[in-house]
């Protein structure tokens, strides 16, 4: 039988010398989930989406907490059916991607501590402004909605290679209808609104299909929106593609990672890069390129890319950015490994403001490539071997590759080779494991290090690393880690704080940002029971594990709140849930939140 973790893990965690205490946060029982007629899933109030004992751990001087107060269920595990979510003050509602069944679900939150699904927004049968329609099949990705209601969802062709939608809706309306949609570029993975919501950018990943045969280009969709609830044209869609590296008539910067096989070689880089998330600041969007390692800036007015900027690697052999590189070692070791880097390889971006500078925070999850017959990734263990280059310095491998040591570590086998290719001359792993803080040139001016993995295992020692379809301890630690996927920043009392979902161990860590060089670890809250494992029982389980897998997330302030205090919406893609949280300050906690995370 597993130990059941408690809230208040009492213990001291090492974090450039600051102490890390823990805070329990009550919860009630989990009654059976009852079926939900409007859905076909299930609607889970705060009685059964929030575990007895959500896991918490803070900084002794944390200004802020996270609670749980209540959570709304699909019913399906493991199946995408909650990936983003947006909030609508003026309707009191959350809509979520539910990608399990091409929708966008509709949960009043007048009750934020019970949820209620209200309805379905369903994309198919949609007539676009070119002529086409939405057919059965399409899958949703990502939803944003602005003030007055108007409401855009990124859809994606059931043939992913095919162009994509964005679909328009009224958040006021009591039934939620499609109004129209306009074409975009191939599997749009994310839609973004500008401060004033007349812009919406849409990232078209536009992966290859399953045999690697064929590749769309990637882009990003800039669409200007009308001044009230209603569908564009078509031609207020323009395309910022990124065919001027194809031509020559851009260079590429060194480190933009373009790798792997090439279905048009007349278009090596264009269908090579594949945008992921968007963020907006000041007229520009800035788009995470997460296999290439990298972040398009694009200029709205002209919608046009102006630049791709290569993110740094982290060196894994410096103190305090270190990680634990093995599933089969019984024990949770963040360390240090000389000649290993990291490369951040972002999924979300957020961007903020700090003494009139603009800043980007990334969750740096990272990802490999697997499509056809090319598979990225490799084990330590196997460099050397079945046609992958051995590394060319074995000093640094010697006694290192058992499974207990490096061995399992997956690494990239497309960077780090020697010009010849002959050998590795550094090994860099998928992601850092951490969140970071950049200028908009790209520049590095904070990175968390190894505190998220070691947060988490002060918080969950016997699960440290555990996967999200099942409570196992060091299941993660060879691949990724804690994996941080999402980020979303928001302001509470002057202070501007950082919101990370960690995807596989669950739960969110924050961190006050307001000073980027200074971001300091204030909490993490974890509404997960890691007695249940589900993956053992399948959906029997599902109403007791808590939250499983945070995809997106969304802050929402206290003017446009439904409680007047400020609240976190967090999708849950594993679980299926989209749970709400309250963002409490807290009397006599520092300004700065806890003391700084390892860093620069």
């Amino acid at each position: 039988m597993r130990r059941r973790p408690t809230a208040a893990v009492t213990t001291t965690l090492a974090i450039v010398a600051t102490a890390l205490t823990a805070a329990a946060a009550p919860a009630t029982a989990a009654p059976p989930v009852p079926p939900d007629p409007t859905t076909g899933g299930s609607a889970i109030t705060a009685a059964g989406g929030v575990v007895p004992e959500p896991v918490s751990l803070s900084a002794d001087d944390a200004a802020l907490s996270l609670r749980p107060l209540g959570s709304h269920a699909t019913g399906a595990f493991d199946a995408a059916s909650a990936e983003i979510v947006a909030f609508h003050a003026g309707s009191r509602r959350l809509f979520t991607v539910n990608a399990l069944a091409g929708a966008v679900d509709v949960i009043d939150a007048r009750d934020v501590s019970a949820p209620r699904a209200e309805g379905r927004l369903v994309a198919a049968g949609t007539r676009s402004a070119d002529g086409s329609v939405v057919p059965d099949g399409a899958v949703a990705n990502s939803v944003a909605v602005r003030a007055d209601g108007l409401g855009v969802v990124a859809v994606e062709a059931p043939t992913k290679t095919d162009p994509g939608w964005l679909v328009l809706f009224d958040a006021d309306d009591p039934e939620v209808r499609p109004l129209g949609a306009v074409r975009v570029g191939a599997q749009p993975d994310m839609v973004a609104l500008d401060a004033r919501g007349r812009t919406a950018v849409v990232a078209n990943e536009g992966e290859p299909d399953d045999d690697f045969a064929v590749d769309p280009e990637g882009s990003v969709s800039v669409v200007s929106l009308p001044a009230r609830p209603g569908v564009p044209a078509q031609d207020a869609v323009r395309t910022a593609g990124f065919g001027a590296y194809d031509d020559g008539s851009s260079v590429l910067r060194d480190g933009v990672r373009v790798f792997g096989p090439v279905v048009d070689p007349s278009r090596p880089v264009s269908t090579n890069l594949e945008p992921e998330y968007v963020a907006i600041a000041d007229g520009t969007a800035y788009v995470t390129l997460q296999e290439a390692n990298a972040v398009a800036v694009v200029d709205l007015g002209a919608a046009r890319v102006t630049d791709v900027l290569p993110l740094a690697p982290r060196d894994v052999g410096v103190d305090g950015f270190g990680l634990d590189p093995s599933d089969r070692d019984g024990v949770t070791a963040v360390r240090t490994v000389a000649g290993l880097r990291g490369l951040p390889m972002p999924d979300a971006i957020a961007a903020y403001s700090s003494r009139g500078a603009t800043y980007l925070v990334t969750a740096n999850e990272g990802d490999a490539r697997e499509w056809g017959d090319y598979e990225e990734g490799v084990r330590v263990a196997d460099l050397g071997s079945d046609g992958v280059p051995p590394i060319c310095d074995d000093s640094l491998l010697a006694g290192r590759t058992a499974d207990a040591d490096l061995g399992r570590l997956s690494v990239t086998t497309a960077s780090g080779l020697r010009g010849d290719g002959a050998c590795f001359e550094e090994l860099y792993a998928f992601g850092t494991r951490s969140f970071s803080v950049w200028d908009t040139r790209g520049r590095l001016v904070f990175d968390s290090g190894d505190a998220l993995e070691r947060v988490t295992a002060a918080a969950v020692p016997g699960f440290a690393n555990s996967n999200h379809t099942e409570s196992v301890a060091d299941g993660r630690s060879d691949d990724k880690g804690p994996e941080p996927e999402g980020v979303t920043v928001g302001e509470v009392r002057g202070r501007t704080y950082a919101f990370v979902g960690l995807e596989r161990v669950g739960g969110v860590a924050v961190f006050d940002i307001t000073v980027p060089q200074e971001s300091r670890f204030v909490t993490y809250v974890n509404n997960r029971d890691f007695a249940v494992s589900v993956e053992d029982d399948g959906v029997a389980s599902l109403a007791a594990a808590g939250d499983l897998g945070p995809e997106g997330l969304t802050f929402v302030p206290a003017s446009a709140s439904p409680t007047r205090t400020p609240l976190l919406a967090v999708a849950n893609e594993v679980s299926g849930t989209t749970t709400v949280f309250a963002v409490e300050p807290l009397r006599g906690g520092r300004g700065a939140g806890g003391g700084p995370a390892r860093g620069r």
